[in-house]
C-alpha cells in the first residue's frame, strides 16, 4: 500500500517529513494506533479529549488526511507538522457527534466545476 509510506506505524526516519507517525500525535498528548481496517486501509485510531476515537485515513488522490466526510474534517497532507496540528485540534475540541461519516468524492462534480 502508498499509504504506508503515508501513515506508519514506525517511523523508520524520524527526519523524513512524509510520514505521520504516532509519533507525531503522541509528542503532542494525543493518543494513536496504528490498526489495518477490514477493507485493508491502514490508518490511526486517534482518542479525543472524549475518549472517543476516529481512524484518521490518508486519500492519496487529494493528498488528505481524514476523520469523517465534512469540510472541517480533513486536512492537507502535503506538510505533516501542519496536518498533525490540525488533527490535534480536532482531537482537543472532540470528533463530531455520531458515527465517523465515510469521505466520498464525487468526480463527476469535480469534472463539471466550471460549469457551475
Amino acid at each position: 500500500h502508498e499509504t504506508y509510506m503515508i501513515i506508519g506505524k514506525v517511523h523508520p526516519f524520524p527526519e523524513d517529513p512524509q510520514v505521520l507517525s504516532i509519533a507525531h500525535l503522541e509528542s503532542r498528548g494525543i493518543t494513536a494506533v496504528f490498526i489495518v481496517d477490514q477493507k485493508d486501509q491502514p490508518a490511526l485510531d486517534v482518542t479525543d479529549s472524549c475518549l472517543r476515537t476516529r481512524r484518521v485515513y490518508v486519500h492519496l488522490a487529494f493528498l488528505w488526511f481524514y476523520w469523517g466526510d465534512q469540510h472541517d474534517e480533513r486536512v492537507s497532507c502535503l506538510r505533516i507538522g501542519p496536518a498533525a496540528d490540525a488533527i490535534e485540534r480536532a482531537a482537543r475540541v472532540g470528533w463530531h457527534e455520531g458515527e465517523q461519516g465515510e469521505l466520498h468524492v464525487d468526480l463527476s462534480k469535480v469534472l463539471h466545476a466550471d460549469r457551475m
